[in-house]
Order: structure tokens, then sequence, then C-alpha cells
């Protein structure tokens, strides 16, 4: 079969008649290049009132200054979609500077327009664009008479360097992808974290979840704790160095993004207006009142899983399962964390739809705000998905329980579970574990498997290669994964959630840094690979930073210094270890005693119950042998109630709370002003720059005044006293 039979182009002409004419293949340049492809079904141009509108919008497009260009293979038409170099020459001019110097001609003709530039510039006005009924692409789509728009991948020099497993420890080439493949045009976030050895202290017990606890609950807690939060400031305050950097290299210090979108706009449509800036306290009353909701919703989440570990404990307690008997509080944290986990991915859907929907309600002004406005909405809402049923576990689970005799019990039936046996640090840790472990593995293993498997079943749907290389390269781009606008926003929603992990409850946790490191060394060349052979190419956005996501990541560092703090002195042992230490251990008896000062902490740390004390002893199987047992707990022997060591000991962690709080702080506040956001050299490169832009100001202006007068007359010489009174008595 000949390129004739397989394929026909038609291009449209240059005169005001939108009619496209065929011509033959061999008669196109194969140079040529097109910013962006629409595809629509090979049905439609069967159908008149589809190919009608079809046309509408292609010709919208022409007067605007747009070429256009339509091929057909078996299944699909393409259209071809390239600006005329005159939009990007009204881009260049709106985007100046106000009495900024003029560029020349040549020099402008000689700069070509960055391939990103032109996609996003394009892609602006094709989504803008409108049929003369009114209708918009994404109208077009719902109607059928599109498929698709996208913009083409090109160049393959990331193939073998960023999307490559070998450069996993190379470093990445943010320039490239910058001009070659799809990501924003402003520093992009890397955070790998940052790994910590853990110090290892002789266990205090021969039990194995003793010994995994107390390598996590030691004195070094508190040392960790305070350096992960050093970290995390450390950490942003390079990252801020590394961004100014960025955008002095890619000349974005002067960019405005309001000025750009009205650029944008103006470019679509002449005659746009700016919508105005506008505040209703109705709409914020009610938007505060359903994030409430959510929220309230979330922690309700966090009760429903409470409800699930109590039952589920007195299921694997009871005869049906009776090879968990002896380890009933494992299998609940373990199954309950599993639990969360699919709440998690279920709520992730639900707070991504709600959050849409409060910022619609809202009515942003423009896009960017509107993204600024369902990046927080969203992330208030994860992060109370992902971290409630931590918190409970931190702080709630086996504070609430009562005693025994008088237990606290759901619906009057099933007694509220009880920490692990070695603490509640170590439900914490095993629930952290399983929710990261299956975050970092099974996540991105569906996050990468998803695109691919879509990808084969979309090339094993399609029709055979074209001959013509054009037509090729655009069949092998509709091929890959459609991208929408939550693509890369989801990416960095992950990365703030790990951030969280990583920082928050650390204390409770220590692998997590090293576990994230892992994840992202391998996460990078997933990302890469599906960005760039899996998946169509994204529209590249320009950006001096990360925007709201960098105020994110300052809230994460303060709530990291108050959760670890929190965590130190309520659900850790560090506190009680402490106190008994200085007021009531053995060694306060003899100063150079050889015995282990906590000599005595475990029966310190247990209160004393009666077995006769149960509202039915009798009815208690063995009670007659046992007269008494021992609880976590600081009561009384016989009335219960909560003696003068635990209300001492409670003073002790709120005291530590607020010291370490305010040391933590003080910390961060100290090595973010130790660390400049900005480097010398930066700022150094600006302000020579603005020097030199003053400079060409002046001279462009002496030489504006040169040319309007011409040559002027010689400065007169400045008269001194002695020629003023000559020339007086001259005159007289």
């Amino acid at each position: 079969m000949s390129p004739r039979e397989n394929l026909q182009i038609l291009v449209e002409p240059e005169g005001d008649s939108f009619p496209l004419m065929e011509i033959s293949p061999c008669e196109t340049e194969a140079s040529e290049q097109w910013d962006y492809v629409l595809v629509a079904d090979l049905r439609t141009q069967t159908d008149p009132r589809q190919v009608q509108q079809q046309r509408q919008f292609l010709e919208e497009l022409r007067r605007k200054g747009f070429h256009t260009k339509m091929i057909k293979d078996q299944k699909q038409v393409f259209f071809g979609i390239r600006a005329d170099n005159s939009i990007f020459d009204l881009y260049g001019s709106l985007l100046l500077e106000p009495e900024g110097p003029a560029r020349h001609t040549e020099q402008a003709e000689a700069t070509p327009v960055p391939v990103t530039t032109r996609i996003r510039i394009v892609n602006f006005v094709v989504q803008k664009n409108k049929t003369s009924a009114g209708k918009t692409f994404e109208n077009l789509v719902k109607d059928g008479v599109f498929e698709a728009r996208f913009p083409l991948h090109k160049g393959g020099k990331n193939l073998k360097t960023w999307a490559q497993w070998r450069g996993m420890f190379r470093k990445q080439p943010v320039d490239d992808i910058r001009t070659l493949t799809p990501s924003t045009e402003g520093p992009t976030l890397q955070m790998p974290p940052q790994t910590h050895r853990i110090p290892h202290t002789p266990p205090g017990s021969h039990h194995p979840t003793a010994d995994l606890t107390h390598l996590f609950d030691n004195d070094g807690t508190v040392v960790f704790a305070i350096f992960m939060a050093l970290w995390a400031t450390v950490f942003l305050e390079i990252w801020k160095r590394q961004r100014a950097s960025v955008v002095l290299q890619w000349d974005l210090y002067v960019w405005d993004e309001d000025q750009e979108e009205m650029a944008l706009e103006l470019i679509n449509c002449p005659s746009y207006k700016p919508q105005l800036h506008e505040h209703s306290y109705l709409r914020s009353t009610v938007i505060l009142v359903l994030t409430l909701l959510m929220i309230s919703l979330m922690i309700g989440m966090a009760h429903v899983l409470v409800v699930y570990r109590v039952l589920a404990s007195a299921l694997f307690s009871s005869s049906v399962l009776p090879f968990l008997e002896e380890q009933v509080t494992t299998a609940v944290v373990v199954t309950g964390a599993l639990v969360h986990y699919v709440t998690i991915v279920i709520m992730t859907k639900v707070n991504k739809l709600v959050a849409l929907k409060l910022c619609d309600f809202e009515k942003p002004r423009t896009f960017s705000e509107r993204e600024s406005r369902f990046t927080i909405r969203f992330f208030t809402l994860q992060f109370f998905a992902h971290f409630s049923s931590l918190i409970y576990i931190a702080f709630i689970l086996g504070r609430i329980n009562g005693h025994p005799g008088k237990s606290t019990r759901l619906a009057g039936l099933w007694k509220l579970e009880e920490c692990h046996a070695s603490g509640c640090m170590m439900d914490l840790f095993v629930q952290m574990a399983i929710i990261m472990g299956l975050k970092q593995t099974l996540s991105n293993c569906v996050e990468y498997l998803g695109p691919w498997l879509a990808h084969k079943w979309r090339s094993k749907r399609a029709s055979a290669p074209a001959r013509d290389p054009e037509l090729r390269d655009w069949q092998r781009n509709y091929l890959l994964n459609p991208v929408n606008t939550f693509s890369l926003f989801d990416e960095f929603m992950e990365m703030m959630i790990q951030y969280g992990f990583t920082t928050i409850f650390v204390a409770a946790f220590p692998l997590a840094p090293l576990l994230a490191l892992f994840s992202n060394l391998v996460e990078i060349r997933l990302d890469a690979i599906k960005m760039v052979r899996l998946q169509r190419r994204l529209v590249p956005r320009k950006a001096k930073d990360i925007g709201t996501w960098l105020q994110v990541l300052e809230t994460i560092g303060v709530l990291a210094v108050i959760a670890n703090g929190m965590v130190i002195a309520f659900t850790s042992e560090f506190i009680p270890r402490v106190v008994y230490k200085y007021r009531y251990s053995p060694c306060l008896k003899e100063a150079n005693s050889t015995v282990d000062c906590l000599t005595g902490y475990v029966n310190h740390s247990l209160s004393v119950f009666y077995t006769k004390d149960f509202q039915d002893p009798d009815g208690i199987e063995g009670s007659e042998n046992v007269t008494h047992c021992r609880y976590r707990d600081y009561r009384h022997p016989h009335h219960y109630t909560l003696t003068k060591k635990f209300w001492f000991l409670l003073a002790i962690r709120l005291a530590f709370v607020i010291l370490f709080e305010h040391v933590a702080l003080c910390i961060k506040l100290i090595a973010a002003w130790f660390v400049p956001d900005v480097p010398q050299s930066v700022k150094n490169s600006v302000l020579e720059i603005k020097y030199q832009r003053l400079c060409e100001k002046m001279r462009e202006r002496r030489r504006l005044g040169r040319v309007r007068t011409g040559p002027q007359p010689p400065t007169p010489t400045r008269p001194t006293l002695a020629s003023i009174f000559s020339t007086r008595s001259t005159d007289v």
C-alpha cells in the first residue's frame, strides 16, 4: 500500500476561505514543526454537523494567527496546530518592563522561542478558544467532536540520561528536563530525605518487641527528634538557596504570574477585561463550615478504626481463631493499619472531589489562585486522613480505658483495646511502618503499572504505524496515556505526605527517613520513565517557586516539633524513666552504688488491683487462686484514684513539651537565620543586572534626546563673582 493510500494530508490555505485542500505527502516538508495536535475519531467525518463544528473551532484558531494541518489515518483524524511568530512577538512585547529598552528586530528574530513557551501559549489559546456557538474544546469533547489534545514529545536525550535506571545515582538533569521533557519552567523540588544512623543501646529486656521498642525509645530519642527538626529547617533553607540560583539562571526574577496570565488572556481575546478581586463573607463561612464537617468526618473515620480494633481484638481473643490468641495485640495493630491504608486510598478520591467543589464554589479569580486554594484544602483533608489514626494511637490509645474492675466498654460489651505490652510506642511504630511501607511500595507499583498496562492496551488496539514520519510521530504521541492538571499535582501531594511521615512522628519511627530515601531513588526513575515513555507530554508552566507548597512544608516543620515533643512526653517512657531515676531510684540512697538506677522501675510504673474488687469475682475463671494483679497506671491500691505520682509526672510531661518546643523552635529560627535564603552571589548578580538595565535605559534616553534635538550648543561655564562685577561695571 502506498503512502497516498495510507493517509490524507490537508493543509489550510493562506487565504480567507477555510476549506482544507488535499496535497500530496511528498509536498510536505519533513522538517515542519507543529506545536500541538488535536485528535478526532475518523467516524466524525461522516457527520456533517461534527465536521462543521471542527471547522468552526479551527477557523477561530486561524483568525488568531494559527496554522492548521489535517492528516487522516485508518481510525483517527489528526489536526496539527502551529502558532505564527507574530503571536510570540506579541507575548514578548506584553511582558516587557514598563519603559524598558526596545528590542531590536534582528535580535528578536535571531533568538528562537523556547519550545516550552510555544507549548504553553498554544495550549492556553486552544483551551480558551470557542466556536461561534460558544463551545470550548472540552464541550466539543463531550459532544464527540474531538477526542484529545496534547503537545508533542520532542528530543530523546532524556531517554538516555533521566529515564534510565543506570542514572539512579546521577545528578538530575534539571536544565534538560526543563527544555525537552514535560516539566514546569521553574525550579523543581527534589527531596530525598537525609538518613540518620540510629544509636544502638543495650536492651533492657530479652523480649524481641521490648528490644525493638528500646531502639527508638531511649535517651537518644530527644536528640534525634531535635536533630530532625534542625534537618527539616536546614533542608528548606538549602532548597530556597538552590531555587534562587535556578530562578536567576532561568531569568525568572522579574517574572510575574498574574502579568503572564493576563498577557495570555489578551493574546486569546484582545477585549479581555481582568476579573476583579472579590470577597464574600457568606461564601467564606459556608466553605469554613463544610471544611470543618469534612475534618470531622476524617476524625470520625479514626473512630471507625477504633471500633474495628475493639471488635477485632474480641474476635482474635475468642476461640474462633485460637492460633491468634497469643498475638492478639500484634494482629489487631497490623490489620488495623491495613484497614487504615484502604481508608486512605478511598478518602483520597473523596477529598479531591470535595476540595474541587469547594474551590468552584469560592469562585477564584485566576487559575493560579484556584490552584493555591485547592492545594490548601486538599492537603488539610489529606493530613487528617493520614494522621488521624496516628494521633489516636499516640495520645489517646489506652488512656481512656478506666481501670480493672471499672473499665470503659464499647456499647457496654467490648472492652477498649490496650497498648502493646511493651508500650504505645510499639503500636505507633507498627502503624507507621505498615502505612508508609505500603504507600512507598504498593502505591508506587500501582502508579507505574497502571500507565504501563494502559499503554500496552492502547498500543495493542492501535492501527499499523504509518509510513509518513510525521504521522507516525503523531500516532506514537496519541497512543501514550492522557494526562491532566493533577498529574504533577499528585506527585507534589505524595511528597508532602511523605515529608510529614518523615518528620511529624519520626521520634516513633526513626526508619522513616531511610525508607523515604530508598523510595525516592526508585520513584524518580519510575516517574521519569512514566512521563517520557508512557504519558503524553505535560504542558509546561512557568514558576519562580513551588508556591503554596512551600508554606505547607514550613507548616509541617512546625507540626513536627509539636508532635515529636508530645510523643516523647506522653507516648514514650522517657519522662517516667527520668523522673524515676532522679526521684525514686535506689541510686539516690547510696551515692556510690553500683546498682542500676532503673532497678525497680517496672514495678514502680504498675498499680495494684485486688481481684475481690471485680464486680463479679466468682464469674472470673482463676480468680480464686489470684488475689491481686498489676496494670500500667498510677492509682491507689484500694480506691483506685490517681496518685500524686501521676499528677507530678503529668506536670513534668507538660513542662517538657513546653521546653522541648521552645528549644526546637529556637534552633529552627537560628538555623533559618544562619542559612540565607538567597546566596550572596545571586544577590550580586541581580544587583548587576538591575544596574546594567538602568545604564541601558540611560543610554537609550540620551540617544533619543540627541536624535530629536540635534547637536547641542556647548554648556556655558559657571560665571565667577569677579566676572559678574565686571559685567555690571561695564553696563554702568
